[in-house]
């Protein structure tokens, strides 16, 4: 096999990162994007030549106009899209925003409509399966101190 062809085979996944963020009862800030039809959380696309947990935090900062500390990897989910192919998507910890940080937040006005805190038996009525999947199993890495490997927003059988 000659190298171009072993280049060929390799996967080229698009990857993108995003954080969790949540208030003092416990509840996750879900954004609502103006170009989506459910609720996503604050974060986006890795740009070249950046990490994953530098694309969280420029991604944040650009669309809620704040800088808070961003925390550990949660979870790490493969999430092939048959209209965008292979992605990989990082889920970091953003932690408890204080109110202070809540009023400062400026939303990115040409991306995004709103933002508030959920419950997270809310989630399946606010976003699409596998992300409600991914904000659940965050959750449950967060609380449980590890971090998780999904598929589509689920442990693959392979790795239980």
């Amino acid at each position: 096999m000659t190298e171009n062809e072993h280049e060929a085979k390799m996967a080229h996944p698009r990857m993108a990162a995003g954080a969790l963020f949540f208030d003092d009862v416990d509840r996750v800030l879900l954004v609502e994007p103006s170009y989506k039809d459910y609720r996503d959380i604050p974060g986006g696309y890795v740009e070249n030549g950046e990490s994953p947990l530098q694309a969280c935090v420029r991604e944040v900062h650009e669309e809620l106009g704040i800088k808070p500390a961003i925390g550990r990897l949660l979870v790490v989910d493969w999430a092939p899209n048959p209209g965008e192919g292979d992605k990989v998507l990082y889920l970091f910890d953003g932690g408890r925003l204080t109110e202070d940080e809540c009023q400062h937040i400026e939303l990115q006005a040409d991306e995004l409509r709103g933002y508030a805190f959920h419950d997270t038996g809310e989630l399946s009525e606010l976003t699409i399966p596998r992300l409600a999947r991914r904000i659940t199993a965050g959750i449950e890495a967060r609380d449980d101190g590890v971090t998780a490997y999904l598929e589509h927003g689920t442990v693959p059988e392979a790795a239980s």
